[in-house]
């Protein structure tokens, strides 16, 4: 009887063991399941742009605040200094009885049209012979009038004054004296422009 109980407890201390046994052995994994996810978060990258901003297709695109900014181009104007103006005269020489017809141009240089004020306000026709001042066309100037005009680029204006050979002074007093067979020079003038000179022979 004694050894019946013996052999009884002994299966029973087995049986305890076995339990506690599976026990422990169930936590441990349930203990390494549970930690796997913290332990795969932790280990997880930085993110690598985090001031980006999703676009429609799922890509990432800079923040707007680092998109680089350009000044609007500026307003072509137009230069003075490319508007030119030129003299000449409608032949070389004249014999006794020809009066010299008197060119100014004006050239737009610029690369845009070019507004240029090309009335009679701003002519000027200038004979000189030597230190000689012959004739001024502003001298008995009058009605003079202003008259804008939009020249396009390379295109030019001319006007042409008829003189009939004969002397002026300010204020438009008489002179009977009429210019003598020589060498003279004309230049042109509009407004503050001034031309280069032109050579003419007068018989």
């Amino acid at each position: 009887m004694y050894r019946r109980r013996r052999l009884v407890a002994a299966v029973l201390l087995v049986v305890v063991l076995g339990l506690i046994g599976g026990g422990a052995w169930a936590l441990v994994r349930a203990a390494s399941h549970s930690s796997a996810p913290a332990r795969a978060a932790d280990d997880a990258g930085p993110l690598t742009n985090p001031t980006a901003s999703p676009t429609a297709d799922g890509a990432s695109s800079p923040a707007a605040s680092d998109a680089p900014t350009s000044a609007p181009p500026a307003t072509p104007t137009c230069d003075p200094a490319k508007i030119e103006v030129t003299a000449a005269t409608d032949k070389p020489a004249y014999a006794s009885t020809e009066n010299p017809v008197l060119t100014l141009k004006v050239m737009n240089k610029n690369a845009i049209p070019c507004p240029v004020n090309v009335g009679t306000s701003q002519m000027e026709y200038l004979v000189m012979s030597g230190a000689d001042r012959i004739f001024d066309s502003k001298d008995c100037q009058s009605d003079a009038s202003d008259l804008v005009k939009t020249i396009a680029p390379g295109a030019s204006e001319t006007a042409n004054f008829p003189w009939p050979r004969i002397r002026s002074t300010e204020g438009c007093k008489a002179v009977t004296v009429k210019p003598r067979p020589g060498i003279y020079v004309l230049t042109t003038s509009l407004g503050p422009l001034q031309s280069p000179k032109a050579v003419f022979k007068l018989d």
